[in-house]
């Protein structure tokens, strides 16, 4: 069975997502425009940058990055910046758009009719890269940083307690975790078992990162997905920020 997440209809999903027009994502005046530029208000609402250590280099992790707007974004407040994702594709794509070329993608408009976009992202900087990776299993070489993000991975991952393990290890003592996740549990991703919390997954997260990590920031964030020109994904993360103590 074909993995969704290297499928041309999906990169195209998460594309538009992540640098869609705003009136070519949600062209109808009533809709919940709430939730566009997810992938960067879930940095800019959960960042703390004034604890950034402005005095030497700093360093972040965009774990789960998808097509990468997410990991732009923390580049804009960190010196060094990677991003990773399990799909192929969509660091195949963020590649590009990170070397400045011109990025055409298809997204659906209805049935089998799609229409055509062009990004044109001008931020070519040499201190992002992408890299695929497995978030349940990411290389043991990797160094702690000043900020880890991931943004609606966790309910998406088979075994999320292999990620939540790892995660006093990747962040500096005084970084900041930001985490965003609507725990969307399904059993096509996640078997049950292994379900964080199945009920109060908010306060069984706090559970976990307990003793390593103190609660700061809790915010609302919505998103939208948009599907076709008539039906999108509307939904709402818990957005985090936890201080590595």
């Amino acid at each position: 069975m074909e993995n969704p997440y290297e499928t041309d209809k999906l990169l195209g999903e998460y594309l538009h997502f992540h640098y869609g027009n705003e009136n070519e994502v949600m062209p109808w005046s009533f809709g919940p425009k709430n939730g566009l530029n997810f992938a960067i208000r879930s940095v800019s609402e959960l960042l703390d940058n004034a604890s950034l250590n402005v005095s030497q280099k700093t360093s972040a992790l965009d774990v789960g990055c998808a097509v990468g707007r997410s990991t732009f974004e923390l580049a804009k407040h960190c010196d060094e910046v990677r991003g990773c994702d399990l799909s192929n594709a969509f660091i195949k794509a963020a590649e590009l758009i990170l070397s400045g070329g011109a990025l055409s993608y298809d997204y659906l408009e209805e049935g089998d009719s799609y229409n055509n976009s062009t990004i044109t992202f001008n931020n070519q900087n040499e201190n992002i890269s992408f890299f695929v990776a497995d978030a349940c299993d990411l290389p043991t070489d990797l160094p702690a940083f000043d900020v880890v993000h991931a943004a609606n991975l966790i309910c998406r991952l088979p075994n999320p307690l292999d990620f939540i393990n790892r995660l006093p290890e990747l962040v500096i003592k005084g970084g900041q975790l930001l985490l965003a996740t609507p725990f969307t549990w399904l059993e096509e991703f996640t078997p049950r078992e292994n379900w964080i919390g199945s009920g109060n997954s908010e306060e069984k997260l706090a559970e976990l990162l307990h003793p390593y990590f103190k609660l700061e920031r809790k915010v609302e964030l919505p998103f939208l997905i948009r599907e076709h020109r008539r039906k999108y994904q509307y939904s709402v993360s818990f957005g985090s920020r936890w201080r590595r103590v």
